[in-house]
């Protein structure tokens, strides 16, 4: 496995990053602690979290049950694995201030990540969405506060703007502070809007991109035919993320899908192989985020490492999605 800095720090990375947010709510303990275990021995060392993770969407409260799941399967190994955790999202919904950007919530935040990750520091503490409502030097300073207390060591942002990623580094720069290294926004064939102008400011900054839903929330699986009833046990069912991953559907999907299933034949790969393969191979793109609900579903995520493409097949796949755009929504 080729590991990759993340962004412009001397830290190596996995090209896949194991992502948590199925655990525990959509895949048992005893299974996600076998997912973990599994993908650390396959060479992973990068994993990705958030405080508010555990909970069904539609009923999150914070309460931080997959950091806590985390730090347990990881205690023996935390040294060697580089943690990503984030902050932002209601952590209280009786509190108006348990939530967003401001130094209050952030120092509150942290440390109740790292109580819960049982852990002395967190490698890369990500700010979840932008905050129109608290100034980007504010949470910048909070943020310096804890890298200079020990407590994290490089910070980043996630579904950020490439103009809101250009504002807090000229920010950072201004006041001397620590710098964002890395943003992780939604990216696969179905969604490639960050390539207008977030991936031109990553190169130029040299901000490492993490895409997260490289498989479009399952639709780039291969397992949604046209017409079809959707798998028992998939997304597609599932009262929290059926009406969202239903609105990825559409002729042009389907037509994407047939041009994946034809490539992945001629190379002998799954089509979801072959989709987070194509994202992990992009520009700026240092690690890409899964999220396996399943233990199957990550013995096929590691197969992706084995796939090549030449130019014919990016031109291809160019032709069937959007360059810069959607395949949705429009």
């Amino acid at each position: 496995m080729e590991f990759s800095k993340l962004g412009r720090t001397g830290v190596k990375v996995s090209p896949i990053c194991l992502g948590t947010m199925n655990f525990p709510y959509r895949t048992p303990e005893e299974e996600a602690v076998k997912i973990i275990h599994q993908a650390i021995d396959a060479g992973i060392n990068f994993i990705d979290t958030a405080d508010f993770y555990g909970q069904p969407l539609n009923q999150g409260t914070g309460q931080g049950t997959t950091e806590r799941l985390l730090g347990k399967a990881i205690k023996d190994q935390r040294q060697r694995l580089v943690i990503a955790t984030k902050f932002f999202a209601p952590v209280d919904r009786t509190d108006p201030n348990a939530r967003g950007g401001s130094r209050r919530h952030i120092i509150r935040a942290c440390e109740d990540s790292l109580r819960r990750l049982d852990t002395d520091y967190i490698d890369l503490y990500q700010m979840h969405r932008p905050d129109p409502e608290v100034p980007i030097d504010e949470t910048l300073r909070a943020l310096e506060d804890l890298i200079r207390a020990g407590k994290v060591r490089y910070i980043g942002t996630s579904s950020f703007a490439g103009w809101q990623l250009v504002e807090a580094l000229w920010t950072s720069d201004r006041l001397n502070l620590n710098r964002f290294v890395t943003e992780q926004p939604r990216y696969s064939l179905l969604d490639r809007r960050i390539e207008a102008e977030v991936v031109p400011v990553a190169e130029k900054y040299e901000i490492g991109i993490l895409p997260y839903s490289p498989l479009g929330g399952g639709v780039l699986t291969g397992k949604y035919a046209e017409d079809a009833v959707p798998p028992e046990g998939s997304r597609m069912v599932d009262d929290a993320w059926g009406q969202w991953a239903a609105g990825f559907t559409s002729d042009r999907v389907y037509r994407l899908i047939e041009v994946l299933t034809a490539l992945a034949a001629e190379k002998g790969c799954t089509v979801s192989q072959l989709a987070l393969a194509w994202v992990m191979s992009q520009p700026a793109v240092v690690s890409s985020i899964i999220g396996p609900r399943t233990f199957t579903q990550l013995e096929d995520n590691l197969g992706a490492l084995d796939i090549t493409f030449t130019e014919e097949d990016f031109e291809r796949l160019d032709k069937a999605s959007v360059p810069g755009k959607a395949l949705f929504g429009e």
